[in-house]
């Protein structure tokens, strides 16, 4: 299992890299979605819990809604929009707009401020 501090670490490394300008936006984008799945996998892991795959953030998160309570729904559900309905235009299409980059990076800000609240407690 992962450790807190190794997905909070990778976490960091990957915002940092996502906030490069220079890197293409699709590249920008699997970084932000890398970064988030790994600061929501360090909540997890700090109630000793494992998610393993982003495919089972929701399963693993209603199973255990001690990790982020009355925002668990929000969380899958954020989750979700960036995995099934925002990435898949970046990274197997053509067809993203300017504003479909700025709704990538308002979710992870959403999720982000949730996330960072859960491991202040």
């Amino acid at each position: 299992m992962g450790t807190f501090e190794n997905h909070k670490n990778l976490y960091l490394k990957l915002k940092k890299d996502a906030e490069i300008e220079s890197l293409s936006i699709p590249s920008r984008v699997e970084l932000y979605f890398l970064s988030i799945f790994h600061l929501i996998e360090s909540c997890a892991a700090k109630n000793m819990t494992h998610i393993n795959k982003h495919q089972n953030i929701r399963k693993i998160l209603e199973d255990n809604k001690t990790i982020f309570k009355e925002e668990t729904e929000t969380i899958w559900k954020l989750f979700q929009k960036v995995e099934n309905k925002l990435r898949p235009k970046f990274s197997y299409g053509f067809s993203w707009t300017e504003e479909d980059f700025k709704a990538i990076k308002d979710v992870f800000l959403k999720l982000e401020e949730i996330c960072l609240q859960v491991l202040k407690n």
